[in-house]
């Protein structure tokens, strides 16, 4: 018999615009999303914290930014990662600005007001990800690291691990990927999925493939108008995807995920 394999539907971005919201809650409604991540800076967040209440399935986690919209605690460490308007000036920013010390506590002192903002409003924080995955990059991991021992979320999103057939990753790329995902697990003992990947790569591999992978985090993202290829991704989503594997699966959410 064929082991089942837990699967973890997360839809990222929730709170960037009405549309997103919309479209999520509607496939969280159809049990086809079982976990959001919210986005404690952006504009339609309020609209997100009044409607999570009617999801008890569903898990809710932090997407931390630093990549869009405005900071929520403005300081001058922090300026570095904005853009004339005050506004974080995207990924390319994160990736190559001149880090120090000051300014990853400023972005641990961001990270804090955007949890805060999201367990205020009464949501149980399930897990940690990150808008364009800023987690990952190296001297943002300290500041997640610390964040995670303050508020005692023990559940992070992984770097992605699984390939579609249209997909490459060098060997240097995947090495890299399975270190940071090693640090991730045991620098401070942290809970995270076997597998990570978009949702439409995962579909592809896996109608052909039996993969090994226990638990799989599959990332998807509702309503948002810049990803290529997101709306037949989403409609995909819609089908009776399950059933078109090579291996049984089971919806879980992040609540599910056991801890270390």
């Amino acid at each position: 018999m064929r082991n089942v394999v837990n699967i973890i539907v997360n839809a990222d971005d929730l709170g960037a615009t009405p549309k997103v919201n919309d479209d999520t809650f509607e496939l969280i409604g159809q049990g086809k999303v079982t976990s959001a991540t919210m986005i404690a800076n952006a504009p339609h967040l309020e609209d997100a914290f009044h409607r999570i209440g009617s999801y008890d399935s569903c898990s809710f986690g932090v997407h931390l930014n630093l990549t869009e919209f405005r900071p929520l605690v403005q300081t001058e460490a922090i300026q570095p990662l904005l853009d004339e308007n005050g506004q974080f000036s995207g990924y390319g920013r994160v990736l190559s600005v001149a880090n120090n010390a000051a300014l990853t506590d400023a972005v641990f002192t961001e990270f804090c007001a955007q949890m805060k903002r999201c367990i205020s409003a009464g949501v149980e924080v399930s897990h940690i990800d990150s808008h364009h995955h800023v987690h990952t990059i190296p001297w943002v991991f300290r500041a997640l690291k610390r964040v995670e021992k303050k508020f005692n979320i023990r559940r992070v999103r992984i770097s992605k691990n699984i390939y579609g057939p249209r997909q490459h990753a060098s060997v240097q790329l995947r090495v890299k990927k399975t270190a940071y995902n090693f640090l991730l697990r045991h620098y401070v003992k942290t809970a995270t999925t076997n597998g990570f990947c978009e949702f439409q790569a995962f579909h592809e591999i896996a109608t052909t493939t039996v993969l090994k992978h226990k638990i799989i985090e599959l990332m998807i993202h509702p309503g948002a108008i810049d990803y290529e290829g997101n709306e037949e991704e989403t409609n995909l989503l819609k089908t009776d995807w399950e059933n078109q594997l090579t291996f049984p699966v089971k919806l879980i959410s992040y609540n599910d995920l056991p801890l270390r």
